[in-house]
């Protein structure tokens, strides 16, 4: 065809339609800032067939960091195993439109691995690869039913490369209502 008749077919038949614009995350998680109150379960021996759990209550606090771009999880807890504090730094790479979840256990005083993903239709699922007693692992990290109040967070472990996930962390987090 030549010019003219491609204008033509394409004013014949319209123009093609637009792509809808990629959609920017970076609001993600501001559902999340501010206090909340949380309820753990934490499997004890994850991928040994055991499924004894173990419980804990405590808070969270979520602050935006670096003008939105990232935000700071300081997460206590205290339960029949003991106390735990964690620390979370999400960074949202605006080229990607994915984040990156680094959490460190303060009594490690290291980050663990990266999990990387993205929100989709109000769940978010994060993956990386870490190793547990020396063998190659799946980890899955899935933030659901996000409402103004409470929202849910489950991580999983998979040895099979993916094909099957053994959930072993579940958090239940309730917002702090201010005081009036």
């Amino acid at each position: 065809m030549n010019g003219g008749v491609v204008l033509a077919f394409i004013f014949l038949l319209g123009a093609p339609p637009d792509r809808p614009a990629a959609r920017d995350g970076q609001h993600d998680f501001d559902f999340e800032f501010g206090p909340w109150k949380t309820h753990l379960s934490r499997l004890q021996h994850p991928l040994t067939g055991s499924k004894t759990w173990v419980e804990y209550e405590g808070t969270s606090v979520v602050r935006p960091v670096a003008n939105g771009r990232a935000n700071l999880v300081e997460l206590v807890a205290d339960g029949p195993a003991g106390h735990f504090e964690g620390v979370s730094l999400r960074l949202y790479n605006p080229e990607t439109r994915q984040w990156s979840l680094n959490f460190s256990n303060i009594r490690a005083g290291t980050l663990s691995p990266p999990m990387i993903g993205e929100f989709r239709n109000g769940r978010g699922e994060f993956y990386d690869q870490e190793t547990l007693d020396g063998r190659a692992i799946y980890v899955r990290f899935v933030i659901s039913e996000v409402t103004a109040d409470s929202c849910r967070f489950e991580q999983a472990f998979s040895d099979d490369g993916g094909k099957t996930w053994e959930v072993n962390w579940i958090a239940t987090d309730t917002r702090v209502k201010p005081e009036p």
